[in-house]
């Protein structure tokens, strides 16, 4: 028998985050707390306006599968201390939402604003084994 699960479901996980994370860092080093992710590891930090279809979020169907959470940062962001950005971390302001290794490090300088990449968050569809 198949396993299914309603997009609805999915859709609640990755609303939590678009309704919720209102500030977005740029870090040298996974953050797991919303003190790494804004203190310890940040390079850079900028805030997004909550809530899907609002530009910064957009819900729906996965590449594949199942659903995802497009993410659009806004760009020119200030750039607080020189450095290597490996991780970038979603927040609601206490605790880190969601945080993304990238697949190749950015070297950046205070001399100069940082100009994100827009990225998605997906939830596959259930596999049965």
């Amino acid at each position: 028998m198949a396993t299914t699960i309603a997009d609805a479901v999915l859709d609640a996980a990755l609303n939590y985050i678009a309704n919720n994370a209102d500030e977005i860092y740029y870090c040298s080093a996974q953050p797991t707390t919303y003190t790494e992710a804004s203190v310890t590891f940040k390079l850079a930090g900028d805030t997004l306006t909550v809530g899907d279809g609002n530009g910064n979020y957009v819900v729906g169907n996965g590449d594949i599968d199942g659903r995802k959470l497009a993410v659009t940062p806004t760009q020119n962001v200030t750039v607080n201390t020189n450095g290597t950005v490996t991780y970038v971390a979603l927040s609601d302001g206490t605790s880190v939402l969601y945080a993304k290794a990238l697949d190749a490090g950015v070297a950046v300088t205070t001399a100069n604003p940082l100009d994100p990449s827009a990225f998605d968050i997906e939830i596959g569809d259930p596999v049965d084994d």
